[in-house]
């Protein structure tokens, strides 16, 4: 039997618990930002697997890329989900079957964790999880850590798409006309969401979006903040009937619906093309004003 999850969100303790149970796959999905010469963002990524076979990971862990084999590498942006049938291959490949219960985590605040989490809810799959505090928090707990690769046993996993799970573009400008009902939140950074910063060349926020920063609903451990402080951040949209989220890439607006759902909201939908999208086509209209 594999271990029963009641949250989408576990403990370190909960996953030392059930280190080696039978269908339980624990994946490392570590992105890292490139930076430039003078420190400051590049806007570019590149895989945590040198870090995950070098520096450690938990013990069993198997390293899952976000980059190229969760994504679609060949689309014209970045993260980009792959089709059903690709993603079910991706997690086949992992281990990963209908019955297997999966912990997912990263090196940082959790979103690249929260991002495999929703593709698997996107497919059909509840028993996913995320570890609370990520690699950082088992690690600083002292807890077992083991270098080198992890073979993982290939699987058949079958996927069946959640209705509702991913909202496009065209549905996001419904929104926006007031066409349809949804309260839009973007996930990026305050200074971003302002128009102050960013690098795109259009800068600003899709209007009437609410702004709940990824990075401030965790604590300075890198765990969640608690279910009442999340419930103060999102207290303008948890009336709606459905929120899509979305930010940059559709990463941490993964880690905003991960945070909803905690919440109690359900409906919830990813705008996967994101910003990269959205600025990308000169009609398509942004605000600036404060957050």
């Amino acid at each position: 039997m594999p271990p029963v999850i009641t949250s989408p969100l576990v403990s370190s303790q909960w996953v030392a618990d059930h280190l080696g149970a039978d269908d339980m796959v624990v994946v490392d999905v570590s992105v890292l930002a490139v930076a430039g010469r003078d420190g400051t963002a590049t806007g570019r990524y590149t895989s945590g697997h040198a870090d995950y076979l070098e520096q450690g990971h938990v013990p069993g862990a198997v390293f899952g890329d976000l980059i190229h084999d969760l994504s679609d590498d060949r689309a014209a942006l970045p993260f980009t989900r792959p089709d059903i049938d690709r993603f079910a291959a991706a997690a086949g490949a992992l281990g990963i079957t209908g019955d297997t219960t999966v912990v997912a985590y990263d090196s940082t605040d959790g979103p690249w964790a929260a991002r495999l989490w929703w593709l698997l809810r996107a497919a059909g799959h509840d028993d996913a999880a995320v570890l609370d505090g990520g690699f950082s928090a088992w690690a600083a707990e002292g807890r077992p850590v083991d270098v080198g690769a992890v073979q993982p046993e290939p699987a058949v996993f079958v996927a069946h798409e959640r209705p509702g799970a991913w909202a496009d573009k065209s549905y996001v400008e419904a929104v926006v006309r007031g066409d349809e009902h949804a309260a839009l939140v973007c996930a990026s950074p305050r200074d971003e969401f302002r128009g102050l910063a960013g690098e795109r060349p259009r800068r600003g926020h899709i209007p009437g979006s609410s702004n709940v920063p990824a990075t401030e609903l965790v604590d300075a451990d890198r765990h969640l903040a608690e279910p009442r402080h999340l419930e103060a951040a999102f207290a303008p949209v948890l009336d709606a009937e459905k929120v899509v989220v979305y930010c940059g890439q559709g990463i941490a607006a993964s880690a905003d619906a991960l945070a909803l759902v905690l919440v109690g909201h359900d409906d919830v939908a990813v705008y996967d093309g994101s910003l990269d999208e959205w600025t990308g086509d000169d009609d398509a209209p942004l605000e600036t004003a404060a957050a």
